[in-house]
């Protein structure tokens, strides 16, 4: 009987692990949220958004694609980096990407791409890209589905590329386990968002991770991680 606690909290622990808001529910949620959720992320995003950035480093004539675009915060700075390249950016959420088109209209942006689409089936060809940005997308799925969108990454990045990925991670400074218990108790206060470890599975999916950054902003615990296509083709 004195092991039951820790057993109950163990199990608790892998419950906040699993998805509970569906990716139908997702898309519903962030086409309702679109109008707000430039205030969330500011407050709790921007840093590791802005983090992610510098990890992704865009030079000007590159191939990029932004998976997850949301409201285009991040894809709007890579395309004034890079106007003379190709900039691709998709999103299962047209709430989110119609934002994204009036910032880059209101930017003057002009060289880019935007549509719905989804991770699990990238619409481009293989090694079509030099740098691939993801943010806050691992936090929202399922588990099971992490392997389809890694390789979908692997297949549709040169050798040699970029992917910097962005998520909401496991919190290492006090105050940061706030979000997970609210994650617990009403995921959809959360957007779906929970908190995961993605170094482990890039690296299974033919990816060397060279950086591995801890974010936190209003106690909000974010990982970045910088990792580059292997030129080991893995075992799919």
């Amino acid at each position: 009987m004195a092991q039951r606690p820790k057993q109950e909290f163990r199990q608790r622990e892998l419950e906040i692990l699993k998805a509970r808001v569906s990716q139908v529910e997702v898309t519903r949620l962030y086409d309702r949220l679109a109008g707000v959720y430039d205030l969330w992320s500011h407050l709790t995003e921007a840093k590791a958004r802005r983090r992610s950035l510098e990890l992704a480093d865009v030079q000007d004539g590159q191939q990029v694609l932004e998976v997850a675009v949301g409201t285009g915060m991040a894809f709007v700075e890579m395309v004034k980096n890079n106007p003379h390249g190709r900039n691709v950016g998709i999103d299962i959420s047209e709430g989110m990407l119609e934002k994204a088109r009036r910032r880059l209209r209101e930017a003057g942006c002009e060289h880019y791409e935007l549509s719905v689409g989804s991770a699990l089936a990238i619409q481009a060809d293989d090694h079509s890209f030099d740098v691939l940005l993801n943010n806050y997308m691992f936090d929202l799925l399922e588990e099971h589905d992490w392997p389809m969108v890694l390789k979908e990454f692997h297949r549709v990045l040169k050798p040699g590329g970029k992917l910097v990925v962005v998520s909401m991670t496991f919190g290492e400074k006090p105050g940061s386990g706030f979000y997970q218990r609210l994650y617990q108790l009403a995921p959809l206060l959360m957007g779906g968002c929970r908190a995961v470890r993605l170094s482990g599975p890039l690296a299974q999916f033919g990816f060397v991770v060279k950086v591995r950054e801890y974010v936190q902003q209003l106690f909000f615990p974010s990982g970045v991680i910088l990792a580059i296509k292997s030129d080991i083709q893995p075992m799919f």
